[in-house]
C-alpha cells in the first residue's frame, strides 16, 4: 500500500509573509492562507468558516512569494502536511502546517513575472480551472 501526501489549497494571505535565511544559507519564508468556505446550515442559512493554515516555502519560491506578495492577496498552493513538535514550559506541543511545493498566483498583478519563471517544471491547474472547481465546491 503506497502513501499519499498532497495538499491543494487557495485562499488570501492572513499576514505579510516573513523571510529569512537559514544556517546553511536556504531562504524560508512563512506565511499564512485564510481559507474560507461557505455551506448551509441545517435551517438552511449560509455560513461561512475560516480556516487558517501556516505555510513554509524554500529558495527560490520563498523569495518570489516574499517579494510579490502580501496580506489578502490571493494564491494557490500545492504542497504536503508536516508535523512539527516541541516542548514549552513542560508541554509537548505540535503543529500541523503545509511545506509549498509549487505555487501560482491567482490574482496576478502588472510587474509580476510569468508563472513559468518561478514554477518547477510540472505547472499547476490554470486558475481559470481552479476557479471552476471551487465553484462546483461552494455550490455543494
Amino acid at each position: 500500500m503506497s502513501n499519499l501526501n498532497k495538499v491543494l489549497l487557495m485562499g488570501r494571505l492572513a499576514r505579510d509573509p516573513e523571510l529569512r535565511v537559514n544556517s546553511t544559507g536556504i531562504s524560508v519564508c512563512k506565511f499564512s492562507i485564510a481559507v474560507n468556505r461557505k455551506f448551509k446550515g441545517q435551517n438552511g442559512e449560509v455560513k461561512e468558516e475560516t480556516c487558517f493554515v501556516d505555510i513554509d516555502a524554500f529558495g527560490k519560491q520563498a523569495e518570489v512569494i516574499h517579494k510579490y506578495l502580501v496580506k489578502s492577496r490571493s494564491i494557490f498552493v500545492e504542497g504536503r502536511l508536516k508535523l512539527d513538535q516541541w516542548e514549552s514550559e513542560g508541554q509537548k506541543r505540535s503543529k500541523l502546517g503545509v511545506v509549498l511545493e509549487n505555487f501560482q498566483f491567482v490574482d496576478s498583478k502588472e510587474g509580476e513575472p510569468d508563472v513559468k519563471e518561478i514554477s518547477p517544471p510540472q505547472k499547476l491547474p490554470e486558475a481559470a480551472i481552479v476557479t471552476e472547481v471551487m465553484k462546483g465546491l461552494d455550490e455543494r
